[in-house]
């Protein structure tokens, strides 16, 4: 789906294209690739390149043509093994043609454009836009960690009830999540270093760059932070669960041990051989006396060394 923006005098939808406006298209089709490629030209592999999920922060040239890939945060609404991951987001850029293309469709781009049209300013040009993006990137950054955060401690929560296999593996996924958004807002941050000596700036720019530069590393701190937490935790159950294990492997060792001795006492008495008891009527209570004697011996033992 392709929509047209004029953004110089705020956020306004257009019909079709008119120069110095922003082409927005989001999860696109055939069609839409075609439309893009015939009408403006664009190097087909561009499109391709921004359809790799795997995609890293970059920015290249070609015939006059610059394309710049920006890694966003995306929820995946569907059940999954990483909830919270990124993907590329595609802007495409030459003289009067200012393009964006994701092939999700994230909250991230629907908020922008909605928080651009409340601002009612609209964009001073595509470097401002640019800018404005990477910006908007950083913030939804900070959202998903809050969230991430937010499900961090009801897992711990619910840990700290009972330890269970769901409540690990979802902060394991979490853990994937978090490792994600290290690698892609560190690649962002190399990206942003590097347009800023490649695009006009003007002062009003480099105060934008100020600020984003500020919202990604405090993105990255943050999730460095929650990694750092969410690596410490599993750790910390780890060591529960490991300890849990030693103590019921230690008590089944103790009853094992306490076990042993009236089966021995027993089976040496039960021996179908002479032992000075077989016509002794009170054979069988002695043997009883012995086992329990001993038994009771060798659970002081072990009560003093604490392993009962």
């Amino acid at each position: 789906m392709k929509t047209f923006w004029n953004y110089n005098e705020g956020l306004t939808q257009l019909n079709e294209w008119q120069p110095n406006c922003w082409i927005q298209v989001t999860c696109p089709t055939d069609e839409d690739r075609q439309y893009l490629e015939n009408e403006y030209k664009i190097p087909d592999y561009f499109l391709t390149d921004i359809s790799d999920t795997d995609e890293r922060a970059r920015y290249e040239y070609d015939d006059g043509w610059m394309l710049i890939i920006l890694r966003i945060p995306y929820v995946k609404e569907i059940r999954s093994r990483t909830p919270y991951t990124t993907v590329p987001l595609g802007i495409i850029h030459k003289r009067d043609v200012t393009i964006t293309v994701c092939y999700y469709e994230t909250n991230m781009m629907i908020d922008f454009v909605s928080y651009q049209q409340k601002r009612g300013t609209g964009f001073t040009d595509y470097v401002d836009m640019i800018f404005r993006i990477f910006l908007s990137s950083a913030v939804w950054y900070l959202k998903r960690l809050k969230q991430i955060n937010t499900l961090i401690e009801k897992a711990k929560r619910n840990l700290d009830k009972e330890v269970n296999n769901e409540s690990l593996i979802g902060l394991s996924r979490l853990q994937d999540s978090l490792t994600y958004f290290a690698t892609s807002i560190r690649g962002n941050e190399n990206l942003l270093a590097k347009l800023k000596f490649k695009l006009q700036i003007d002062e009003l720019d480099a105060d934008m760059i100020e600020d984003v530069n500020i919202e990604m590393s405090q993105a990255r701190e943050t999730t460095n932070i929650y990694s750092d937490i969410l690596e410490s935790t599993m750790d910390t159950y780890s060591s529960i669960i490991n300890n849990n294990v030693n103590n019921v492997m230690r008590t089944l060792t103790s009853v094992s041990i306490l076990m042993m001795f009236p089966t021995l006492i027993a089976s040496l008495f039960g021996m179908n051989l002479p032992n000075g008891m077989e016509s002794y009527p009170l054979g069988f209570p002695i043997a009883l006396v012995i086992s329990v004697a001993v038994t009771g011996l060798i659970w002081w033992i072990l009560r003093r060394k604490r392993l009962v």
